[in-house]
């Protein structure tokens, strides 16, 4: 059993992270803090990890 890794099935991943992530923080810091500073990193972050991901993928892909 495998899950097919298609655009959707990807982003709603990487944006169900982010939000489990978001909501860990709320306890810990204010809103204002979380909003501002955390959930953007995150979600750069969460952007360069996802196409260095689609790159290395290519790579594998193409020198099997």
């Amino acid at each position: 059993m495998s899950i097919e890794f298609s655009l959707p099935v990807s982003l709603a991943i990487i944006l169900g992270i982010i939000a489990a992530g978001t909501a860990g923080m709320w306890g810990m810091m204010t809103a204002d803090t979380i909003l501002m500073m955390v959930l953007p990193s995150m979600v750069v972050f969460a952007g360069i990890m996802f196409a260095i991901g689609v790159k290395h993928g290519q790579y594998r892909a193409s020198n099997v």
